[in-house]
């Protein structure tokens, strides 16, 4: 079975974080992706870019109308996403490695 993670971070505490810390985080997730893919449970993953570039798309009268940024308002925005391949759920969370937010699975 897949699964999406979708992996949130809180951008003030990031741009508050040294480049050290910063490249720490991403050694970690790339060292986590390497342990992901040699036991067969990596299908994808992909960074975003920030919400500052997003567009929210939706219909109205028949057309599509697009608003900036991200549809909610939140501290913690989309950093990424991570398709996995686990037995169930359970095994699916275990498997997600962010550890400086928090995961939709």
């Amino acid at each position: 079975m897949k699964y999406i993670c979708l992996g949130y971070y809180d951008k003030s505490k990031h741009d508050a974080m040294t480049e050290a810390e910063k490249q720490a985080i991403f050694d970690a997730c790339f060292t986590y992706d390497d342990h992901l893919r040699a036991n067969g449970h990596w299908v994808g993953g992909e960074p975003i870019q920030p919400a500052e570039t997003a567009l929210t798309l939706y219909w109205k009268n028949g057309k599509v109308t697009t608003t900036d940024g991200p549809y909610a308002e939140t501290k913690e925005q989309l950093g990424g996403i991570l398709i996995l391949e686990a037995r169930d759920m359970n095994h699916a969370h275990q498997r997600d490695g962010n550890r400086v937010g928090s995961v939709e699975v």
